[in-house]
C-alpha cells in the first residue's frame, strides 16, 4: 500500500518536543477510501501538531481547505470550506489498542503511525449531515411550502382539551410514550 505510506509519521527517530508534519488530500484520497462518488474533487491540507513526552503523545490535526459537495436540495455541486481541528492520544502501553475514540495505546517500539483513517473519519465529521449549497442558504429553515421548520402550521384547540379532560378525570397523568408505563409500574411497585 504505497498510497497510504505518504501518511506515515515516522515516530520513533522522533525526540521528544513538538513537531509539525503536513499531509495533501486531494482526490486520489477519496478514490482510495471509495468516498469519490460523493466527494467532487478536493484541496484539504492536513496540519499535524505533534507533541511527544516520555509517557505519552498529543497529536492535534487541522483541516483547512475545500471539498465539492453535493446539495441536498438542488443536486447542485459547490465548494464547501472545511476548517476542522481533533486531537488524538497516543499512550505508550504493552500492546496496541484503542482505548476510546480519541485515546490510542501503542507500544514503545512502534516505529511509525499512520494518520490516513484518522484524517479521513475526521472529514467525515467536519462534513455537515445535511448539505445544502450557499445560494440556498437562506432558506434551509424552510419546507416545501414556504414554511419554516418547526413552526406549528395548525393546532387543534378540541382534540388538546379532551386530552387534558381525561387526564384531569383519571387522576394520572400518563406519558405519552408507552415505554415508560413499564418503569411507572416499577416506581409504584415500591
Amino acid at each position: 500500500m504505497k498510497f497510504l505510506r505518504t501518511y506515515d509519521i515516522d515516530i520513533i527517530k522522533l525526540k521528544e518536543g513538538k513537531h509539525t508534519f503536513e499531509f495533501n488530500v486531494g482526490d486520489e484520497f477519496f478514490r482510495f477510501y471509495e468516498a469519490d462518488d460523493w466527494v467532487n474533487g478536493a484541496d484539504l491540507t492536513v496540519n499535524v501538531h505533534l507533541n511527544k513526552t516520555a509517557s505519552l503523545m498529543e497529536a492535534s490535526f487541522e483541516i483547512n481547505g475545500t471539498i465539492g459537495l453535493t446539495c441536498d436540495r438542488s443536486l447542485e455541486e459547490f465548494d464547501y470550506t472545511l476548517t476542522h481541528e481533533e486531537l488524538m492520544i497516543y499512550k505508550y502501553g504493552p500492546m496496541e489498542q484503542e482505548i476510546s475514540e480519541d485515546v490510542q495505546m501503542i507500544t514503545r517500539d512502534t516505529s511509525s503511525i499512520n494518520v490516513a483513517q484518522l484524517i479521513y473519519e475526521f472529514i467525515l465529521l467536519a462534513i455537515p449531515a445535511k448539505k445544502i449549497h450557499p445560494d440556498y442558504m437562506d432558506d434551509e429553515d424552510e419546507d416545501e411550502f414556504g414554511e419554516e421548520e418547526g413552526t406549528v402550521v395548525y393546532v387543534s384547540d378540541e382534540n388538546q382539551d379532551k386530552d387534558s379532560d381525561s387526564s384531569e378525570q383519571a387522576g394520572d397523568s400518563k406519558p405519552a410514550d408507552p415505554r415508560w408505563e413499564i418503569l411507572n409500574k416499577l416506581k409504584h411497585k415500591d
